[in-house]
């Protein structure tokens, strides 16, 4: 199962206490994957579209509890298809239909069907409590997120700009960085930060989810940190592996054009120490001397000896 799925299944679990709320979360289910369709005989149907088993079985526990209705797919009805998307017949009876479409402020005064694409009432959402509701059942609906093995990526496929603006303002007034981009046909809202899918996980209250992302995030942000000393170190090792290598090349062509006989006593006793010491680091070389040099000591010592190197070449 990925990891988008678990956290889709933690959510379903998971239903507002507040009638306020779950009319928030019923809001957001019919507003996201919801089709009201008017019969020839001048009768609305609730349709929702029929690819998502968890969202249906949510709806229908919202029903029962913020409303007491008990419904399920109504096989009696057709389906009905709408740009490319099968929906399917969830609520007919008329009273309870106008009832659920009233308290959830799809229905205007006139009595006629509130555009989706513009959005839902403000009301719905005044509360935090009531933000977070809505955020949790539009990610079930519309949402998903990567495998954070991989990258750090969750988003809202939108079918109209008025939902993702309005998406956006409610996620960015929990202090979440979010953004919409343009992708075909859909108006896609993205967060790319870890910390702030992090903070989203825990407004829309998946904790278990937020526990098992964090894990991964400090596995990584361990694996990471412990792979770039890893590089510093091989890098190091192969500087001082470079550096060694060109002095004893230096000191050996000293010796074989040269000669040690007419260098100083401090240089001759270096050039015989890094000979022996091929594998030696500088503060090793130092303690070989007599008397031991530091480390800045051999340093400035090795250098002379490329120096005349040089010189002799030349």
């Amino acid at each position: 199962m990925s990891f988008s799925s678990e956290v889709k299944e933690e959510l379903e679990k998971h239903t507002g206490s507040s009638r306020h709320c779950q009319l928030a979360e019923l809001t957001a289910i019919i507003t996201s994957i919801g089709y009201v369709g008017i019969g020839e005989d001048g009768e609305m149907t609730l349709y929702l579209q029929a690819d998502n088993s968890l969202v249906l079985r949510k709806f229908f526990t919202l029903l029962k509890k913020a409303f007491n209705i008990v419904t399920s797919i109504l096989e009696d009805i057709p389906d009905v298809k709408s740009k490319g998307r099968i929906y399917r017949p969830v609520l007919r009876d008329r009273e309870q239909l106008r009832a659920v479409l009233k308290a959830t402020r799809l229905m205007e005064t006139d009595g006629s069907v509130r555009d989706f694409e513009n959005g839902v009432s403000p009301m719905i959402t005044k509360n935090s409590c009531c933000k977070r509701a809505f955020l949790r059942d539009a990610f079930l609906c519309i949402g998903s997120i990567s495998d954070p093995n991989k990258g750090y990526h969750l988003e809202f496929v939108c079918t109209s700009e008025g939902q993702a603006n309005q998406l956006k303002e409610l996620i960015e007034s929990f202090d979440i960085e979010a953004r919409i981009v343009l992708r075909k046909k859909y108006h896609v809202l993205y967060v790319k930060e870890g910390a702030g899918i992090v903070d989203l996980l825990n407004i829309m209250e998946a904790p278990v989810s937020l526990m098992n992302l964090e894990n991964l995030r400090i596995l990584k942000e361990m694996r990471n940190s412990i792979n770039r000393r890893v590089n510093c170190e091989v890098a190091n090792i192969t500087k001082t592996v470079n550096a060694a290598t060109k002095q004893i090349e230096d000191i050996t062509y000293i010796r074989d054009n040269f000669g040690f006989r007419q260098l100083p006593k401090s240089l001759k006793e270096m050039a015989q120490v890094r000979l022996e010491h091929p594998d030696a680091t500088l503060l090793e070389l130092g303690e070989y001397l007599d008397p031991p040099v530091g480390k800045s000591g051999v340093n400035h010592r090795l250098r002379k000896l490329s120096e005349l190197a040089d010189r002799i070449r030349g």
